[in-house]
Protein backbone atom coordinates (compact mmCIF):
# COMPACT_ATOMS: atom_id res chain seq x y z
CA UNK A 1 0.00 0.00 0.00
CA UNK A 2 2.70 2.23 0.70
CA UNK A 3 4.27 1.63 -3.00
CA UNK A 4 0.96 2.58 -4.65
CA UNK A 5 0.55 5.81 -2.42
CA UNK A 6 4.19 7.07 -2.17
CA UNK A 7 6.40 5.04 -4.93
CA UNK A 8 4.24 5.61 -8.02
CA UNK A 9 4.77 8.59 -10.23
CA UNK A 10 1.00 9.06 -9.78
CA UNK A 11 -0.71 8.46 -6.21
CA UNK A 12 -3.05 4.84 -6.70
CA UNK A 13 -5.69 5.36 -4.31
CA UNK A 14 -7.62 1.65 -4.20
CA UNK A 15 -10.72 2.64 -1.81
CA UNK A 16 -11.64 -1.09 -1.64
CA UNK A 17 -8.48 -2.63 0.63
CA UNK A 18 -10.71 -5.94 2.30
CA UNK A 19 -9.68 -9.61 2.77
CA UNK A 20 -10.94 -10.15 -0.60
CA UNK A 21 -8.58 -8.20 -2.24
CA UNK A 22 -5.57 -9.52 -0.68
CA UNK A 23 -4.04 -12.57 -2.54
CA UNK A 24 -0.33 -14.37 -1.91
CA UNK A 25 2.08 -14.89 -4.21
CA UNK A 26 3.77 -18.21 -4.10
CA UNK A 27 6.46 -16.85 -1.26
CA UNK A 28 3.25 -15.81 0.99
CA UNK A 29 3.94 -11.91 0.05
CA UNK A 30 0.49 -10.39 0.46
CA UNK A 31 -0.50 -8.30 -3.36
CA UNK A 32 -3.10 -6.07 -3.27
CA UNK A 33 -5.64 -6.71 -5.88
CA UNK A 34 -8.86 -5.52 -7.55
CA UNK A 35 -8.57 -1.93 -8.58
CA UNK A 36 -11.74 -1.64 -10.33
CA UNK A 37 -12.89 1.40 -7.73
CA UNK A 38 -8.87 2.84 -7.78
CA UNK A 39 -7.95 6.68 -8.85
CA UNK A 40 -5.20 8.01 -9.87
CA UNK A 41 -4.13 11.50 -8.44
CA UNK A 42 -0.76 13.81 -8.45
CA UNK A 43 1.59 12.99 -5.62
CA UNK A 44 0.85 16.49 -4.68
CA UNK A 45 -2.61 16.39 -4.41
CA UNK A 46 -3.78 15.61 -0.98
CA UNK A 47 -7.02 15.84 -1.36
CA UNK A 48 -9.39 13.93 -3.76
CA UNK A 49 -13.29 14.42 -5.13
CA UNK A 50 -15.36 11.61 -5.87
CA UNK A 51 -19.11 12.39 -6.58
CA UNK A 52 -19.98 8.74 -4.88
CA UNK A 53 -18.81 6.71 -2.52
CA UNK A 54 -16.62 3.52 -3.04
CA UNK A 55 -16.10 0.61 -1.32
CA UNK A 56 -17.11 -2.23 0.46
CA UNK A 57 -19.32 -1.64 4.10
CA UNK A 58 -16.90 -2.51 7.15
CA UNK A 59 -14.00 -1.58 5.28
CA UNK A 60 -15.23 2.11 3.50
CA UNK A 61 -13.96 5.32 5.92
CA UNK A 62 -16.53 7.66 7.33
CA UNK A 63 -15.19 10.74 5.45
CA UNK A 64 -16.23 8.85 2.09
CA UNK A 65 -20.16 8.57 3.11
CA UNK A 66 -20.49 11.62 5.14
CA UNK A 67 -17.94 14.82 4.51
CA UNK A 68 -19.04 15.87 8.21
CA UNK A 69 -15.36 13.67 9.21
CA UNK A 70 -12.79 15.67 7.00
CA UNK A 71 -11.57 15.35 3.35
CA UNK A 72 -11.11 12.47 1.58
CA UNK A 73 -7.41 11.05 0.82
CA UNK A 74 -4.75 8.59 0.27
CA UNK A 75 -5.80 8.03 4.74
CA UNK A 76 -9.01 6.18 3.77
CA UNK A 77 -6.69 3.20 2.41
CA UNK A 78 -5.33 3.24 5.45
CA UNK A 79 -8.73 3.43 7.52
CA UNK A 80 -9.73 0.21 5.17
CA UNK A 81 -6.29 -1.68 6.07
CA UNK A 82 -6.70 -0.79 9.70
CA UNK A 83 -10.34 -2.41 9.95
CA UNK A 84 -8.83 -5.73 7.72
CA UNK A 85 -6.26 -5.49 10.95
CA UNK A 86 -8.64 -5.30 13.63
CA UNK A 87 -10.59 -8.62 11.98
CA UNK A 88 -7.34 -10.18 11.81
CA UNK A 89 -6.22 -9.67 15.47
CA UNK A 90 -9.64 -10.53 16.85
CA UNK A 91 -10.32 -12.84 14.79
CA UNK A 92 -13.67 -11.55 14.08
CA UNK A 93 -15.88 -9.91 11.07
CA UNK A 94 -15.96 -6.03 11.04
CA UNK A 95 -20.28 -6.59 10.07
CA UNK A 96 -22.11 -8.77 11.67
CA UNK A 97 -25.11 -10.43 9.25
CA UNK A 98 -26.85 -11.50 12.07
CA UNK A 99 -27.54 -8.02 13.05
CA UNK A 100 -30.67 -6.73 11.12
CA UNK A 101 -29.67 -2.69 11.81
CA UNK A 102 -26.23 -2.81 11.29
CA UNK A 103 -26.27 0.59 12.34
CA UNK A 104 -26.55 -1.11 15.73
CA UNK A 105 -22.86 -2.51 15.45
CA UNK A 106 -20.17 -0.10 14.70
CA UNK A 107 -16.89 -2.90 14.95
CA UNK A 108 -14.57 -0.01 16.12
CA UNK A 109 -16.80 0.65 19.12
CA UNK A 110 -16.38 -2.99 20.02
CA UNK A 111 -12.67 -3.11 19.59
CA UNK A 112 -12.49 -0.28 22.04
CA UNK A 113 -15.20 -1.34 24.49
CA UNK A 114 -12.89 -4.29 24.95
CA UNK A 115 -9.98 -2.50 25.25
CA UNK A 116 -11.22 -0.21 28.26
CA UNK A 117 -12.97 -2.58 29.66
CA UNK A 118 -9.40 -4.87 29.79
CA UNK A 119 -10.84 -7.74 28.22
CA UNK A 120 -9.01 -9.57 25.59
CA UNK A 121 -9.82 -8.79 21.09
CA UNK A 122 -9.56 -12.35 20.47
CA UNK A 123 -12.45 -14.20 20.83
CA UNK A 124 -11.98 -17.62 22.29
CA UNK A 125 -14.21 -20.72 20.91
CA UNK A 126 -14.50 -23.49 23.43
CA UNK A 127 -14.78 -26.72 20.90
CA UNK A 128 -16.89 -30.13 22.53
CA UNK A 129 -14.98 -33.27 22.29
CA UNK A 130 -17.80 -34.13 19.82
CA UNK A 131 -16.77 -31.10 17.19
CA UNK A 132 -13.23 -31.65 18.01
CA UNK A 133 -13.31 -35.42 16.80
CA UNK A 134 -15.56 -34.29 13.88
CA UNK A 135 -12.88 -31.71 12.90
CA UNK A 136 -9.96 -34.72 12.84
CA UNK A 137 -12.43 -36.93 11.41
CA UNK A 138 -12.98 -34.39 8.71
CA UNK A 139 -9.00 -33.77 8.38
CA UNK A 140 -8.01 -37.47 7.89
CA UNK A 141 -11.26 -38.18 4.89
CA UNK A 142 -9.53 -35.39 3.15
CA UNK A 143 -6.08 -36.93 3.06
CA UNK A 144 -7.74 -40.10 2.40
CA UNK A 145 -9.44 -38.47 -0.68
CA UNK A 146 -5.98 -36.65 -1.97
CA UNK A 147 -3.96 -39.64 -1.20
CA UNK A 148 -7.09 -41.69 -3.47
CA UNK A 149 -7.05 -38.96 -6.27
CA UNK A 150 -2.79 -39.08 -6.56
CA UNK A 151 -3.22 -42.66 -6.91
CA UNK A 152 -5.78 -42.54 -9.81
CA UNK A 153 -3.57 -39.48 -11.34
CA UNK A 154 -0.66 -41.89 -11.56
CA UNK A 155 -2.39 -44.81 -12.97
CA UNK A 156 -3.49 -42.91 -15.80
CA UNK A 157 -0.29 -42.11 -17.61
CA UNK A 158 1.87 -45.37 -19.29
CA UNK A 159 5.49 -45.30 -17.10
CA UNK A 160 8.08 -44.13 -18.99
Amino acid sequence: MEYLHQGCNQRILHFDIKPHNILLDYSFNPKISDFGLAKLCARDQSIVTLTAARGTMGYIAPELYSRNFGAISYKSDVYSFGMLVLEMVSGRRNSDPTIEDQNEFYFPEWIYERVINGQDLVLTTEATQGQKEMKRTTKVAEQNEGVTKAASFRTRFPTV
